[in-house]
């Protein structure tokens, strides 16, 4: 009886070739033999679209089609799987659509289509029997889908939130160290590529909260509204807040959450203090880490560099592996983490109803009385205080003022600072910093 022969090479198109695109393509090289060994066929690059496919870019492509019309790659008859990296909510839209529909299997690391589309993705990837991954789309090499969609499978998720967006983490942890001021280290962060050329989706919190959205719906099966997600960035915050942090015992940083709510969820994404030993505290620097809390298993922590070309790219050559393993098995819609997860509806919980510590920096006049007068209106609103702290005289006239309270809800606190704005003894919008853990 003649052995079985082995499954044909599974063949990879890639939509884009820049950074992220060059790094799979270098995976693919480096490593085939590796992954075939482990998966039991080898993968081959067969074609790969960019505007600028000419162009070196340290590893040899000669083997495959080079195009600047990307429909050539989706459309090409031997690519089973379509790499999708080159970002943006449109064109990468459409080729998605046109590779889905045409029965053929998806992988993405592009985290604003998955947030805008995700849920019609999903559903047409289903209907055509193919699969949609997306490993890459949060966390860069740090493998938090398969743990959500596979590894915690036994457990009910109360909680998953994280440090997702390095850029705003290592500016967070420069300030933290150094004192120097926000517009600085965003410079410095831009001359060594940590930022974008417009960093305004990562300092704004937009990056985050695509990633955000995307964890919810993983972890509670339900469909996300990214436009009622509350979002805060960071470009607010002085390094005088950082300091007064330490000072406090807690660390800031720009936190994603997702947790149950009762029947609802509670999605939001913002400057948080932790407590110095939080699990999240010492994630510094341009790493990300996220923490998922189960029923069962309890807190666990996923921890990596969570962007660059290689981490990246390591995530969506675990993804095209998958999809190749089942396709070669037959059931490639195996490989689909959304696959047999029954979607339910769920309500996000408003703002003005969570319930959190809060960090409040006042700059308020330096004369006697302020202090009674700004306490009395936050008792009125039920809000507790947990710590006072006074700095030395910011400008003339002027001390800020920093109150740390027990918990209490956004709605109050909202209420109460507009009250104390009234006032007269402040002077400027107060900072407002949530506190958890």
């Amino acid at each position: 009886m003649s052995p079985t022969p082995p499954p044909p090479p599974t063949g990879i198109g890639i939509l884009g070739l820049g950074t992220i695109g060059t790094g799979t393509a270098r995976v693919l090289a480096d490593n085939g033999a590796l992954i075939a060994d482990r998966i039991g066929h080898p993968l081959r690059l067969v074609a790969a679209a960019d505007l600028d496919p000419d162009r070196d870019r340290g590893v040899d492509l000669s083997s495959c089609l080079l195009t600047t019309h990307p429909e050539r790659v989706v459309d090409h008859s031997d690519v089973a799987v379509v790499v999708e990296l080159i970002g943006g909510t449109t064109l990468a839209r459409d080729l998605v659509v046109r590779a889905l529909s045409a029965g053929k299997s998806v992988v993405t690391a592009n985290k604003a289509l998955l947030a805008h589309h995700g849920d019609e993705l999903t559903r047409l990837a289903a209907a055509n029997g193919v699969a949609l991954r997306f490993e890459a789309a949060v966390g860069g090499g740090i493998p938090i889908i398969k743990a959500l969609t596979k590894g915690l499978i036994a457990n009910r998720i109360e909680a998953v939130y994280g440090i997702v967006n390095g850029t705003c983490n290592y500016i967070l942890t420069e300030m933290a160290t150094t004192g120097a001021p926000f517009e600085r280290v965003l410079a410095e962060a831009s001359r060594l590529g940590y930022a974008e050329a417009d960093p305004t989706f990562d300092i704004e919190g937009i990056d985050a909260a695509h990633k955000a959205a995307i964890l919810a719906r993983l972890a509670f099966d339900t469909p996300v509204d990214l436009a009622a997600i509350p979002v805060e960035g960071i470009s607010k915050l002085a390094s005088i807040d950082t300091d007064f942090a330490r000072r406090l015992g807690y660390v800031v940083k720009l936190v994603a959450i997702a947790k149950r709510a009762g029947p609802r969820i509670d999605v939001r994404v913002h400057p948080t203090m932790l407590p110095e030993g939080h699990l999240l505290a010492k994630v510094d620097g341009v790493f990300n880490a996220v923490v998922v809390k189960g029923d069962a298993v309890g807190e666990t922590l996923y921890y990596g560099a969570g962007a660059g070309a290689m981490p990246t790219a390591s995530a969506v050559v675990a993804d095209i592996a998958e999809v190749a393993t089942a396709l070669a098995r037959g059931d490639v819609r195996a490989a689909d983490p959304c696959a047999h997860r029954v979607v339910e509806r769920r309500e996000l919980l408003p703002l003005e109803e969570v319930e959190t510590g809060y960090y409040l920096r006042f700059e308020v006049q330096d004369r006697p009385g302020v202090l009674s007068r700004i306490s009395g209106v936050l008792g009125s609103h039920q809000i507790s205080i947990a710590q006072v702290r006074q700095h030395g005289r910011d400008r003339e006239g002027t001390v800020p003022l920093v109150i740390l309270t027990h918990r209490a809800r956004e709605g109050s606190v909202r209420a109460a600072l507009v009250e104390i704005e009234s006032l007269g003894v402040t002077e400027g919008a107060a900072v407002v910093v949530r506190v958890e853990g």
